[in-house]
């Protein structure tokens, strides 16, 4: 089995999507159509991708996890500068059928792992 793939979002863009089935932010206040892309992070990246989107800010935050066998569209593994540490991206949108756990968003602090 591969390393989960999660998406952080707030909550009530996750139940707006619930409600039509595909769920189309990017990252916190930009689309897929924005941004090409559906931003994602592996377990190990979790923490610091939130620290960096939403700050301190993790308030009514919720973390999607995907089953990347229900995704049509592709996962490629980028990274943001040449040669850094590379994140998933999904090309498409996502449907509500591929996330198949929510779980409440709890930042333990600097190196916690899960």
């Amino acid at each position: 089995m591969s390393e989960q793939l999660l998406h952080l979002t707030e909550e009530s863009l996750w139940k707006a999507a619930r409600e039509t089935g595909t769920y189309e932010m990017s990252t916190r206040g930009r689309t897929l159509s924005e941004e090409g892309f559906i931003h994602c992070s592996l377990p190990h990246q979790l923490a610091d991708v939130a620290r960096a989107v939403y700050g301190a800010d993790g308030e009514g935050l919720v973390v999607l996890v995907i089953d990347r066998d229900r995704l049509e569209a592709p996962v490629r593994y980028e990274a943001v500068k040449p040669g850094g540490e590379e994140y998933p991206h999904v090309y498409g949108p996502l449907p509500v059928s591929a996330v198949v756990e929510v779980r409440p968003w709890e930042d333990r602090g600097p190196g916690h792992q899960g």
